[in-house]
């Protein structure tokens, strides 16, 4: 045997034996989270800033991967985007995977020691999480991550093996961690909560909490340090419009009319995701009745979910790209849809804060349907663009999983957007109007 081998096969030994310093010192809000870890597969940990939670997660991830007991043990830590990964995590796994002699691979974000391998991912490109398996995985800043990723990507990926799965974060608006939150603290099939306040974990003194308290003012500070879901997403178009709406009871069951006018916004992607609200004129109210949005799935897809689903007689307000012919055809989708039956209205062509502001317009007539939440989630968190270094918003709208379905609701508000904020008026919708 040779002499490298035979090193490792020694530290091999000295950290089944745990005595490998990693040099972590978990305090006692991380040692709740560790055991969690080890009582229950599905956690999700609401955390206050400067609690440690990052570190946390690292360490958790190299534990259950040295006591993983399966073949080529595979582990993951996934931020909202690839950058933001590297940034936050990527020293502490180096840190904390150096006493074991692991190589990183600096191009793919992954450390490799003991037969084990832990990555890196963004959840901004998911094409690189498809077709992996794993063992345990933390997503982290779970409310600034599509809510589909570990329905449709990473619980197919833990199946086999019957991996584990964390989510932790700071709340940012009640969105779908929110959710998550609430399906934990219900112990619903087995899932657990762990919450953790500044107030109650004492890692921050009181002398640092006030002053933090008198310069965010008191809903951020509630959201940061408290664990509030209540406060608007810092730099939200919506969020206070949308979270009015919650208070007055207008995000309920809203039935479906046969007899309405039906209209449905569109965003369409290419080679991207689609989103599609569809939308029912009632007297004086917009009831958003249903909502979809999927991706790496052709056009034909949409055409028979808006047939399945009874909705071919809507009218379909469309952004005006939806005319540019495709190369290979020759036809322009919209020539396509018209081809499929259906009845396309190509909205005007403004500026996006314009349309921002027909949303702002439209926002307090509506009623959302409980089964429109994951669209009603991306408008609560479409915000604007900052700037880190500058501590400023640009008027600029950032470009994430909430994109599709605000854009399209944009679409369905410059559609039917009479023009004025004097809501006693009619609704004026292409030149006709509906009382």
């Amino acid at each position: 045997m040779s002499e490298l081998a035979l090193e490792h096969e020694e530290l091999e030994e000295e950290v089944l034996e745990e005595e490998v310093d990693l040099g972590y010192r978990p305090r006692d809000p991380q040692l709740l989270i560790h055991q969690a870890v080890e009582d229950h597969r599905f956690n999700v940990v609401v955390a206050h800033r400067r609690m440690g939670k990052t570190v946390s997660a690292i360490n958790q991830l190299i534990h259950s991967a040295l006591n993983c007991d399966k073949p080529n043990p595979r582990f993951a830590y996934i931020a909202p985007t690839y950058n933001q990964a590297k940034r936050v995590a990527w020293d502490y796994l180096l840190e904390y995977t150096r006493p074991l002699d692991a190589k990183a691979n600096i191009a793919e974000l992954r450390v490799d020691f003991l037969g084990v391998r832990i990555s890196l991912y963004g959840a901004d490109n998911v094409d690189s999480l498809r077709g992996i398996y794993l063992d345990g995985v933390v997503i982290d800043e779970i409310g600034d991550v599509n809510p589909n990723l570990f329905t449709e990507v990473i619980r197919p990926a833990l199946a086999d093996r019957k991996g584990w799965a964390m989510f932790i974060g700071t709340p940012k608006g009640a969105n779908h961690f929110k959710t998550l939150r609430d399906k934990a603290y219900a112990k619903d099939d087995g899932w657990n909560l762990l919450e953790f306040k500044s107030s109650e974990t004492g890692i921050l003194d009181q002398e640092e909490l006030d002053a933090a308290y008198k310069a965010m003012g008191e809903s951020k500070f509630l959201q940061e340090f408290e664990c509030s879901f209540a406060a608007p997403v810092e730099g939200a178009y919506y969020g206070t419009l949308i979270n009015d709406l919650y208070l007055k009871g207008q995000v309920s069951n809203v039935q479906y009319d046969s007899i309405a006018k039906t209209f449905t916004g569109w965003d369409l992607g290419m080679g991207d995701s689609t989103a599609i609200w569809v939308a029912q004129v009632v007297g004086k109210e917009i009831h958003l009745v249903d909502f979809v949005e999927n991706h790496g799935v052709g056009l034909d897809y949409y055409v028979n979910w808006i047939r399945d689903n009874g909705y071919t007689h809507a009218e379909h307000l469309l952004p005006h790209d939806v005319q540019v012919r495709e190369l290979g055809t020759g036809k322009s989708r919209k020539e396509m849809l018209e081809e499929s039956g259906l009845q396309i209205t190509v909205v005007a062509k403004l500026a996006v804060d314009d349309g921002i502001q027909a949303v702002r317009r439209l926002l307090p007539r509506c009623w959302f349907d409980v089964k429109t939440k994951q669209g009603l989630d991306a408008l609560q968190n479409y915000r604007r663009t900052y700037d880190d270094k500058r501590d400023v918003f640009f008027d600029k709208p950032v470009h994430d999983w909430c994109s599709h379905a605000s854009d399209a609701f944009r679409y369905l508000a410059v559609g039917l957007d009479e023009g004025s904020s004097d809501w006693n008026k009619p609704l004026n919708i292409n030149n006709s109007w509906v009382v």
